[in-house]
């Protein structure tokens, strides 16, 4: 692949993957791992190939996921052409594409009132360039076009999680309102992969820690597991040192996951 190199050490640290693919899981985020982080978040776009890359991978591993804070109908668009073989999972989990059809954890039902109760607030009130996104049962609110209205989204995030129940989650010059459910992007991971022999999660944020806790449980149950980070200088230290390798943004980030993609194909011949 076109792109940034691939570091050696970085791809020789994912060789449990590569002992047995076709019982192997490859997980991973959207934004700032598929995608580099941009101003507006609906202007994100996948990198030139993550489809490709993507299909090829869910062509030697037994699973392969994207699992992502965005709607899944986002994903599906970024992301053209890949399932069924790809899963895709928004919202944390939330919901997920299942045979063209968007499904919705029951559990999500019951938030979705003041979840846009709280979108809508947020659009009244909200300073310039602040932005508000709705996803269903959760929101995110975006201040990288407003640096300085970073303390005011701090203020009314609290505010309407006290109001609400909503929890929240930090973000990349963002914070995300979702509902206290024991759905998350751990939830996931163990799902996709607890049959696995192997798995990764390939993250960048806050986020996902939950992936990665999620792979340190499996690592207890007897699978191989990579915790992968996509480091910048916005990286939580949190990510990074719970991290197994660290790769320099979402092109070096793709191009080790197409590595692994040859590597696994070639394994097969």
């Amino acid at each position: 692949m076109d792109g940034a190199p691939t570091d050696d050490l970085a791809f020789s640290l994912m060789a449990p993957l590569l002992v047995a693919p076709a019982t192997s899981a490859v997980l991973t985020d959207f934004d700032g791992t598929l995608s580099p982080i941009v101003a507006d978040p609906e202007e994100a776009r996948a990198l030139p190939g993550a489809p490709r890359v993507l299909a090829r991978l869910a062509k030697n591993f037994a699973a392969v996921a994207v699992v992502s804070g965005r709607p899944v109908t986002f994903l599906a668009r970024q992301l053209p052409g890949v399932g069924p073989a790809v899963r895709l999972f928004g919202v944390y989990g939330l919901e997920w594409m299942e045979e063209g059809e968007v499904i919705v954890a029951p559990e999500a039902a019951p938030w979705l009132a003041p979840a846009a109760d709280v979108v809508a607030a947020a659009v009244r009130d909200a300073p310039p360039g602040v932005g508000v996104e709705a996803k269903g049962a959760a929101l995110a609110i975006h201040w990288r076009r407003a640096p300085e209205a970073g303390a005011w989204a701090q203020a009314f995030a609290e505010d309407w999680a006290t109001r609400t129940g909503l929890l929240l989650q930090p973000g990349r010059r963002a914070l995300e309102l979702r509902p206290p459910l024991s759905i998350d992007k751990g939830r996931v991971v163990e799902a996709v992969a607890g049959h696995c022999s192997a798995a990764c999660f390939v993250g960048d944020d806050a986020g996902d820690l939950a992936a990665f806790a999620a792979l340190d449980r499996l690592a207890r149950r007897g699978l191989e597991v990579v915790r992968v980070a996509v480091v910048d200088e916005e990286t939580p230290e949190k990510l990074v040192s719970a991290a197994d390798v660290a790769v320099g943004g979402p092109e070096e980030a793709l191009a080790l996951l197409d590595r692994l993609a040859a590597a696994a194909g070639s394994a097969r011949r």
